[in-house]
Order: structure tokens, then C-alpha cells, then sequence
């Protein structure tokens, strides 16, 4: 009979096992006017098909904010750079269909996901604020982050 103790989480406790994955996975972190923006990267195997140049990776952020006062998340802008440096550039209202409103000492998590063409890049970006007491509109920086696959290590053709 097969020892339970070996079975994999994910069988056993899919709860548990994502907990374990967003703990394991790189973060990457950046602080800007009282807003701490904390990104963790996953590479999709099941979604990427190598053999077509076609890499798949998950990010999973959290918007924490630190000030004193409400903010909301009206727009972003991100650069999305491959393994050759060719820079994608997107601009669009809120994220994944909103524009959160984040109470201060408060946090909002969003996962989104990004295809590239080479095995390896990285994204930057930055969310435009305000706080709708004030009206006053700040920038928050979206920390680099690398997007690296098994494939990275690869030559490509």
C-alpha cells in the first residue's frame, strides 16, 4: 500500500499546495509614495508552446497601501521586454476590469498573465493613482521583474 505521506499536495491539498507555490515563487518588491507593490512570477508549462516561440507566464501582485489616506488604481502602463530586447508598451483603465479602491493599510491582489516569444524577458511598469478625497493623482512604480522559463538556457533560431 502506498505511503499518503508522499502523495503530492496538490492531489491531497490544492489549498495548500498553491499557498506553498506563492511562497516559493521570486518576488519582487518596490515601495513608492506609501504604496508597496509585491509581484510573484510562475512560468506555465501548460500554456507555453516552446516549439512555436510561444512563452507562458502568471504574475500575481499585491497593492498594498501604506498611506494615510484612500487611493484607487485608475490606469496602468507597462513595458513588456523580451530576450531580445524588443519593448512592448500597454496602457489601459485600472487592471483585470478594475479600478480598485484601496482603503489605507489595506491591499488589493490581482493575477494577470503575459506571453513572450523568447524563453526569457522582464516587465515594468506603473500604476497612475489618485486619492478621491484630494484629487491628488501620484504614480506608483511596478517593480521589474524577471520572466524566466526552464528554456531560458536555450539558443534560439
Amino acid at each position: 500500500m502506498p505511503d499518503k505521506s508522499s502523495t503530492p499536495h496538490l492531489l491531497s491539498d490544492p489549498e495548500t499546495a498553491l499557498a506553498e507555490a506563492m511562497e516559493n515563487a521570486p518576488r519582487f518588491s518596490q515601495c513608492t509614495d506609501g504604496v508597496t507593490v509585491t509581484v510573484r512570477t510562475f512560468w506555465l508549462d501548460d500554456q507555453s508552446q516552446p516549439e512555436d516561440h510561444r512563452f507562458a507566464w502568471a504574475y500575481h501582485i499585491s497593492i498594498e497601501n501604506e498611506r494615510r489616506d484612500t487611493c484607487q488604481l485608475l490606469s496602468r502602463s507597462w513595458e513588456i521586454i523580451d530576450g531580445f530586447g524588443r519593448t512592448e508598451h500597454v496602457h489601459g483603465d485600472g487592471v483585470v476590469g478594475e479600478q480598485p479602491i484601496i482603503a489605507s493599510q489595506e491591499q488589493f491582489d490581482y493575477t494577470s498573465g503575459a506571453m513572450l516569444s523568447t524563453p526569457s524577458g522582464f516587465m515594468r511598469g506603473t500604476y497612475h493613482m489618485v486619492e478621491p478625497a484630494s484629487g491628488h493623482r501620484f504614480d506608483v512604480l511596478i517593480p521589474a521583474f524577471s520572466l524566466d522559463s526552464p528554456h531560458a538556457g536555450l539558443l534560439l533560431h
